[in-house]
């Protein structure tokens, strides 16, 4: 199963220390290259980019991956335009991809860090 952790708030020592944390791992031989990790500043910053609408087309898209931006805005019912441009946002935050043939979501579970 593939997962993505999304982290809302924390501080530069928060980061260092995860970063320590995932250097010390790495030394004990645990493989931590693997781990996808979104980092937002604020609950702001998060929802400019997972809005309510995109993580729907998220889901839809990890149990039916669609062919083309139109054959998901068809899905879906909604507007080639905005699909477009909700295509392309998750696609730059690595949430989507299009790969062989079709558009998917790229994790089978997004994860939330949010610190205080």
């Amino acid at each position: 199963m593939s997962e993505v952790k999304v982290v809302v708030g924390g501080t530069m020592e928060e980061d260092a220390a995860d970063l320590l944390d995932a250097w010390h791992r790495t030394e004990q031989g645990e493989q931590v290259l693997a781990e996808r990790v979104l980092a937002f500043e604020s609950f702001d910053g998060l929802f400019k980019v997972l809005t309510g609408e995109r993580f729907r087309m998220l889901r839809h898209l990890h149990n039916h991956p669609e062919p083309s931006i139109s054959a998901l805005a068809r899905s879906l019912g909604r507007q080639y335009s905005r699909v477009h441009a909700d295509v392309a946002a998750l696609q730059a935050a690595g949430l989507l991809e299009r790969s062989k043939g079709a558009l998917r979501a790229t994790a089978d579970r997004i994860m939330a860090d949010i610190r205080l």
